[in-house]
């Protein structure tokens, strides 16, 4: 928000009235001789925690006899977006403690109470309010903590922080806030439970701890002790609560039975038909020792959870789907070991992709439509998660999936155990780090599987770390390698799919069909410059052998991969004149197989700017194939295929989110195939406030795309020699993305999301690759499909989905939640695109029969 002149001179002009009801508000609870304090005071980064004889109410007022005897906290520092700079408004606060529970208090003056930006949303989720953020590093390891955030409406925030930044938003405590605005300001009064964290079992503890408030409509940020948006890491650069003395060991157990009753469509023979179940299940924490927890759940059931977004994948690629199920997402970064991943390009590659445990079975399209498409049913998960004093870290994760089966008994889906054991040892107070990690999958495999899956499949890897000349730079690396074992058959049928296509007539690789094992290994390694006030690089070089397999397992996209990309960062991280942020980076990247074909190589280019009234303007482009690339995945196992250069330019706009109305539009295009290819995206979009308690979103996205060099199909003729095709597609998507929230209380909420989808093409001009797919000319890399039966009538696509949920969520009591779930989903098909616009496919999806859930989920939290 500018900030003109005269509200500027109305400032300065409150200051006096301001300065006397802070004196006035301090004066019954902070006397002004240092001796009346329990504690000693706080100094620019570190504080003592007093100890409460009594337990305060947690009301949001700091009128508890307790909260006199605690100096308050006052040297905070504006971070973001001027380091340093003087607070706009005042903030104090205290901290307390007793056996079992962590006090804070925060008190955020503010001369406009009436300006402060409070809206209701359902817990754990992000809105744009004043907010007020508790880190504690309760191991003080500089490395892991956990974040304790509220708005100013009383909505709360948690969230798990390890490798000194990275954050997850799974993690939920059970802990309580209070928060009030008054003439003053607004208030925050926490209670922590210990219980909620891990700390080690001396007598005296040192958290590392920070206190950090958002001024939203000013869109400033200020904490004790001062972040610096130039150090990397957080964790490491939060202050120190000492003082801490005699805490409580921690309740061993804590367990969450839930109650699931489910009626849900179905397929029968080849009719839709409902089923009704009621299960019962369960969640499960116990703490083995203070550094040590086991979490664990029973017959498990996540439908209250947001069903995917619909997509029509035309790559050879594996389309990725976050994970959103709440068991897995919590702790997922503790099982983190990534594969292919840098500052320019990271495509959640990986030795752990948490979505394979209860997907979809494998064998649905194997066995027939039939077969219903539910994910594969898990009997039971576990975690142990521990951290050591030592600065080691563990986590193992095991779980089983149940046989799936028709009602003939065909199986399509065997018994399926997944493993995964991650663990890291810290050094330099967090700034080298070797760890390593391990994944197993083994599946009982029967007569209908044997033929299709892999009967085992390992992968395992070490990694290091290590920060040096001040903590500036950085250089990683890992060394990882898997083996998978089954059938011949199986085991071909890995060599042949899109990660590998050992096939391939020009690859060159040792193709054997007739191979029961597939062996591979992956490297890496990264050096970067990772902290500074201005400028940041990092330049990484990876390989992945043909045989490389984790996707049993892992996420990997395609094996027999070299790259090399270099990525440099200019970071504004002042406030100026025009803009409160200014970013812009610059990438290269060269990606080779490992026998040396070269694949890409390409220079990009993006800007990113935030301006004073809180719009964001970002831009960039990239011009790829610069120089001679060829695509050896182009002909889905066929040879490889010449590129020609691109161009593909993007621009976004967002609004200030502070407003109750806010537009977003993002564009895209793209021009390659010496213009053959081309296609357009626009994705505008539009947020909604109103009565501090409403939020919606409308966003749209359109493309429309134009691909001269689209695979078709692979055909044998009569004498088997196969015959790649490729054809002039012309297709466009539409969708359509619907939420509106409605939250009664932070406990209480209601949302609603609709997606439609439709994505429509038509095929044209079928060829063949010729004898000369490496030709300069494009013409020549193509010839004429001598097969009426396909190039008559190539035909195309209609492929058309809706998808809604409808969520009723009330935590009754903490750590305890009712659910009330509807979803509907329909699909459709036609091998034509069709003469109908988007509102009429969607009007076509509704004549379709629908896929029907209504679910009641009641959890109750048992502490012991």
């Amino acid at each position: 928000m500018a900030i003109t002149a005269s509200l500027a001179i109305a400032l300065l002009l409150q200051v006096p009235a301001v300065a006397s009801a802070q004196r006035a508000h301090s004066a019954h609870v902070t006397p002004a001789d240092p001796g009346h304090y329990a504690v000693p005071l706080p100094t620019d980064s570190s504080a003592v925690a007093a100890r409460a004889a009594e337990p305060p109410v947690i009301d949001g007022r700091d009128d508890d006899p307790m909260w006199r005897d605690v100096p308050p906290i006052t040297a905070f520092r504006e971070w973001n977006p001027t380091q340093g700079k003087a607070p706009r408004f005042r903030t104090e606060a205290k901290v307390a403690y007793d056996a079992a529970n962590l006090y804070v208090f925060v008190r955020a003056y503010d001369p406009h109470p009436d300006s402060i930006i409070k809206l209701l949303e359902r817990r754990d989720t992000f809105t744009p309010s004043d907010m007020i953020w508790v880190f504690v590093d309760s191991y003080h390891d500089r490395r892991n903590g956990y974040e304790f955030g509220v708005n100013a409406a009383g909505v709360k925030i948690d969230q798990a922080v390890y490798d000194d930044g990275h954050e997850d938003g799974a993690w939920d405590a059970v802990w309580d806030v209070a928060t009030r605005v008054d003439s003053l300001g607004w208030t925050a009064e926490f209670r922590i439970p210990l219980s909620q964290m891990h700390y080690s079992t001396a007598r005296d503890h040192t958290f590392g701890f920070t206190i950090d408030r958002d001024i939203y409509r000013y869109a400033e940020r200020v904490s004790w002790p001062m972040l610096d948006q130039s150090k990397a890491g957080m964790v490491s650069q939060l202050g120190t609560l000492s003082g801490l003395e005699n805490l409580e060991a921690p309740r061993r157990l804590e367990a969450v039975p839930y109650l699931v009753t489910k009626d849900a469509s179905v397929i029968r023979n080849n009719r839709f038909a409902d089923r009704s179940n009621l299960t019962v299940g369960g969640d499960l924490k116990y703490r083995v020792a203070s550094n040590l927890t086991l979490d664990a759940t029973i017959n498990p059931d996540f439908g209250q959870v947001e069903a995917d977004p619909a997509v029509l994948n035309l790559t050879a690629y594996e389309s990725f789907f976050d994970e959103r199920r709440p068991f897995f997402v919590a702790g997922r970064g503790l099982f983190r070991f990534d594969v292919n991943c840098n500052q320019v390009n990271c495509d959640s590659e990986g030795l752990y992709y948490s979505r394979r445990i209860g997907r979809t079975p494998e064998l649905a399209g194997a066995y027939g439509d039939t077969v219903p498409q539910q994910p594969t049913p898990i009997i039971g998960a576990a975690k142990l998660i521990g951290r050591f004093p030592s600065g080691l870290t563990l986590g193992v994760l095991d779980a089983t999936t149940q046989r799936a089966a028709s009602p003939g008994d065909t199986t399509y889906e065997p018994t399926t155990n997944f493993a995964a054991a991650r663990v890291t040892q810290d050094f330099r107070n967090g700034n080298s780090t070797i760890g390593a990690m391990l994944t197993a999958v083994n599946r009982r495999s029967d007569r209908w599987t044997a033929s299709y899956l892999p009967g085992s499949a390992y992968a395992g890897g070490v990694d290091f770390r290590h920060r040096f000349l001040n903590n500036t730079y950085e250089i990683s690396g890992s060394m990882d390698g898997s083996r998978v074992q089954g059938t011949s058959a199986a085991v071909n049928m890995i060599q042949t799919d899109a990660v590998h296509f050992y096939q391939r007539p020009d690859a060159g690789l040792p193709y054997d069909s007739s191979a029961t094992a597939l062996d591979g290994n992956a490297e890496e390694l990264k050096v970067g410059k990772v902290a500074g006030q201005h400028l940041m690089f990092e330049t990484s070089y990876q390989r992945r052998s043909a045989g490389f397999e984790v996707n049993d397992m892992g996420y990997l996209r395609r094996a027999d991969q070299v790259s090399w990309s270099t990525w440099v960062g200019f970071f504004d991280r002042r406030q100026r004149a025009l803009y409160n942020r200014f970013q812009w980076n610059m990438n290269w990247w060269q990606y080779w197989t490992t026998s040396g074909l070269p694949l890409e190589a390409a220079y990009n280019t993006n800007a990113h700017l935030t301006l004073r009234n809180n719009w964001s303007l970002n831009a960039g482009g990239t011009l790829g194939q610069l120089g001679t690339t060829y695509d050896d995945r182009a002909a889905r196992g066929g040879p490889a295929i010449r590129q020609d250069p691109y161009f593909a330019p993007w621009a976004s706009i967002m609004g200030d989110d502070r407003r109750a109305l806010v537009p977003m539009i993002n564009l895209n295009f793209f021009r390659g195939g010496r213009g053959r290819n081309h296609s357009w995206t626009v994705g505008p979009e539009l947020d909604y406030k109103m009565m501090g308690r409403f939020s919606s979103s409308v966003a749209l996205n359109w493309s429309h795309n134009v691909a001269d060099d689209q695979w078709y199909g692979n055909f044998a003729d009569t004498l088997g020699a196969p015959h790649y095709t490729f054809a002039h597609l012309d297709q466009t998507t539409t969708s359509a993305t619907v939420r509106l929230n409605y939250t009664f209380t932070p406990s209480i909420s209601l949302q609603a999301y609709v997606q439609p989808f439709v994505s429509k093409g038509t095929y044209a001009d079928v060829r063949q690759l010729s004898a000369t797919p490496r030709a300069a000319s494009y013409d020549a890399r193509y010839a004429p499909y001598d097969n009426a039966s396909v190039t008559a009538d190539p035909g195309g696509f209609n492929f058309k989905e809706f998808q809604s949920n409808l969520v009723f969520r009330w935590e009754y009591k903490p750590g305890s939640t009712l659910f009330v779930v509807w979803n509907e989903g329909r699909q459709g098909y036609l091998p034509v695109a069709g003469t109908s616009d988007f509102g009429g496919n969607v009007r076509d999806l509704f004549r379709l029969h629908p896929a029907n859930t209504l679910l009641v989920k009641m959890s109750y939290w048992l502490n012991r």
